[in-house]
């Protein structure tokens, strides 16, 4: 049986340099009321029976020690707050009123906007009730309630008007509901009209909320309750009971002068997109805060499809779509700290939390001090494919999963975890329960599949994939066994800092896996190769999409998939341009920088049954790779490893020169022994037939590749993610890494290729 994790957390920041103070934020379930903390130093977390073992060094540092342990929830779920409360308090007549799409309708009360507080039942508030209609609810907080209802079910995924007023002198409250298309036999407009009995509303000191609201506080922070799922656009307020007509010209831009002194509030959400500051364009500027990062940069309802980019059209932009499932900052509290000593040498570490047999690792990374290179080699850790892929819930949610996989799903506590745990939100690769795709993710929560020994769901040869951070371990682990130094950054750390912070290091390693690229990492990488830089592509699927990160948004990244790549779900049309930066999303490829042009080779092909090795090619014995293949006679290379049972696999690369590849570039091995359960890209697939598997499709292959740049530098590329796995095979004397050994010592040497 599979036991339960019952000790998770996080930290506040994930790369830290000497000096820096790390704060880790615990919570512990079933009982579990203390803990031991201690640091230690991570090197490898292979289980696999043949691999090079678990292994950490526990430190003795100030933050080791017992704590009390205790419960901190997450509370998920997107809305918008406004600050000041003042001028929503004692509204006495009112109108409230927005454009929506809903995605969920018949999902149950739903919040649209109001100020309601929901333990005192008191307030007013425009909501989705349980009939998926709009209501208008009041309370007095004496347990008189009062809902109006247009009793007329609201379309799914269709805009419509919907408005709601009161008129304190004769009670009388009013419902509208008009959708921007009326479809025959619908009959979905509707506006009820009704005297109530009670004097609400009365003075509310909740927050005024949109999507939302209000449920009590913790830790300072405004909790909401019946969160919404859908788009709303262009929320109002106004003091007194509207008409139709009235509201109707309400939502005009500009407004009209003449209702000018009727605004309480307007919000115009087609500005300061890439934020979490929603403006009030009316004179009382009562502007707002997005919490739990729902999406902006949607299509509103008068978006007519002619423009594509948010920036250019700002006005057909003007919605943002909230989920009930949305997170950003879990807001956890902190339970101890870590002040990164001087002498703590750059590598990846991790507190260690236990009680009894329950256990968490909760990763960071110590960076060398800022402006000081420690080491001739970066190791740069792919923390933005962390992002991408945290608390990933393919195995358990994803229908084809056993088919896409070939196996049979294997779970792990993580797994379980994060099933009864849905709060902790999810991965790029997931869809929210209005099912609607995931455009950003945060390391600022418990990521539980970025932990040392936790592998993914895939069941390979000898037993599950490492993936991601465990599989970045591997290499790790070789450099520590090879006596190689080695400086460690991370992605975060790259996007915010540029080339500054690979120049001058004789070579960079990347991880397995460094799939997700900002425009600053990518011309980081790029400008480093055109100064002489040397980089050892360790991994393969690399450098395939597109993320943006955000100033003014930390912690997150943003991914805008489209029309053709991998995925679980694109984007919805119109709706590629992120929203942070404005930059268009998708793959690398389809802004006309391949990966190929950057480290020789593209993605080309994935499978999770097996693995299968290289047969060198000519290029091989080309004098420019004398040095690559120095000691190694062999002409197949990697028919070994933990991961699948050889060095090719999983997803690999392939050398093209229609997608980039340098005409220099030399071929020195490619991929043999894959299954047909290995297939192409699917921007290679532009017709489907049979044949693509890798058995059957010479495409479908990976290329070990190796050619000079500018200025002395060079680049090679495993282009395969099992590669790593087969380093300590043989106790590491083996091809795989050999090759890796004589490429690293030869790209530390300053002399020029």
């Amino acid at each position: 049986m599979i036991k339960h994790k019952k000790i998770v957390g996080y930290t506040d920041r994930i790369s830290a340099a000497p000096g820096d103070t790390v704060g880790f934020m615990v919570s512990c379930y079933d009982g579990v009321t203390r803990y031991r903390a201690d640091v230690v130093r991570l090197i490898s977390g292979d289980l696999h029976p043949e691999g090079a073992g678990f292994k950490e060094t526990v430190l003795d540092t100030p933050a080791a020690g017992d704590f009390p342990g205790r419960e901190q929830k997450i509370h998920a779920g997107s809305h918008a707050e406004i600050a000041d409360r003042t001028p929503f308090s004692a509204l006495s007549s009112f109108t409230l009123q927005a454009m929506i799409w809903p995605t969920t309708p018949q999902r149950g009360r739903q919040a649209l906007l109001g100020a309601w507080s929901e333990p005192e039942q008191r307030g007013y508030a425009l909501m989705i009730g349980d009939d998926a209609a709009p209501m208008l609810v009041l309370g007095d907080g004496q347990g008189n309630i009062e809902t109006v209802s247009t009793a007329k079910p609201l379309q799914e995924r269709k805009w419509c008007f919907v408005g709601a007023s009161f008129d304190a002198e004769t009670r009388t409250a009013c419902v509208v509901q008009v959708p921007s298309v009326e479809y025959p036999l619908a009959d979905s407009t509707a506006e009820v009209r009704r005297t109530v009995a009670t004097n609400a509303p009365v003075t509310v000191e909740a927050p005024f909320m949109i999507a939302a609201v209000y449920d009590g506080e913790t830790g300072g922070r405004a909790i909401g309750a019946h969160h919404y799922n859908g788009k709303i656009e262009s929320p109002r307020v106004a003091n007194r009971a509207l008409d139709r007509e009235t509201m109707t010209a309400l939502m005009q831009r500009p407004i009209p002068a003449g209702l000018l002194p009727a605004v309480v509030a307007a919000w115009d959400f087609s500005r300061a997109i890439p934020t979490v500051h929603i403006e009030d364009v009316s004179p009382n500027r009562l502007d707002g805060t997005l919490v739990n990062l729902p999406a902006r940069a949607m299509t509103g309802h008068a978006w007519t499809g002619e423009e594509m980019n948010w920036q250019h059209a700002p006005e057909q932009y003007g919605a943002v779509h909230f989920h009930e499932d949305d997170i950003h900052d879990a807001g956890w509290e902190v339970d101890f700290e870590l002040v990164i000593p001087e002498t703590m040498k750059s590598g990846v570490y991790a507190a260690r939390l236990a009680s009894g047999s329950d256990e968490d690792r909760i990763p960071f990374f110590v960076r060398p001090p800022r402006g000081v290179r420690t080491a001739d080699l970066a190791l740069l850790i792919p923390t933005a494919s962390y992002w991408a892929y945290a608390n990933e819930h393919m195995a358990i949610e994803a229908s084809d999963y056993e088919a896409f996989s070939g196996h049979l799903t294997s779970l792990n506590p993580e797994d379980l975890f994060l099933n009864s745990h849905p709060e902790f939100g999810h991965s790029l690769y997931d869809v929210f329960t209005d099912g609607s795709g995931v455009c950003y993710s945060s390391r600022l929560r418990p990521v539980l599949n970025m932990r040392p020994g936790v592998t993914i769901s895939w069941v390979g040869l000898g037993g599950n994939m490492p993936w991601q951070f465990n599989a970045d371990l591997h290499i790790v682990d070789w450099l520590e066994a090879m006596g190689h130094d080695y400086d460690v950054i991370t992605d975060d750390d790259l996007d915010a800092e540029g080339l500054p912070l690979i120049d001058g290091y004789h070579a960079v390693m990347t991880g397995t896996h460094p799939e997700y690229y900002s425009t600053r990492m990518w011309d980081a990488v790029e400008a480093y190769l055109g100064r002489g830089g040397r980089l050892m592509y360790m991994g393969g699927n690399g450098f395939y999409s597109r993320v943006a990160y955000s100033d003014a948004v930390p912690g997150a990244i943003e991914l805008r998939r489209t029309e053709v790549e991998f995925r679980e779900k694109s984007g919805a049309p119109g709706e590629y341009y992120h929203s942070f930066n404005g930059e268009y999303g998708g793959i690398w490829r389809r802004i006309g920088r391949p990966p190929g042009g950057l480290v020789g080779v593209g993605m080309a092909v994935e499978g999770f049954d097996i693995c299968g090795y290289y047969r060198r090619k000519p290029g091989s014995h080309d004098p420019r790779a004398a040095f690559i293949f120095d000691g190694v006679d062999d002409d197949i290379i990697g028919n070994f490893g933990v991961v699948g049972g050889g060095a090719a696999g999983i997803e690999l690369d392939r050398c093209d020169t229609s997608l980039g590849s340098p005409p220099h570039t030399l071929v020195l091995a490619s991929s043999e022994g894959l299954s047909n359960h290995y297939f192409p890209t699917v921007e290679d697939c532009l017709v489907v037939s049979s044949g693509l598997g890798a058995m059957d499709n010479p495409q479908a292959r990976g290329d070990m590749v190796f050619f000079e740049t500018p200025n002395g530098g060079g680049v090679f590329s495993t282009s395969s993610m099992s590669w790593s796995g087969s380093l300590s095979h043989n106790n590491y004397d083996n091809n795989v890494s050999r090759i890796t050994d004589n490429v690293l010592r030869r790209f530390l040497d300053p002399t020029p290729l």
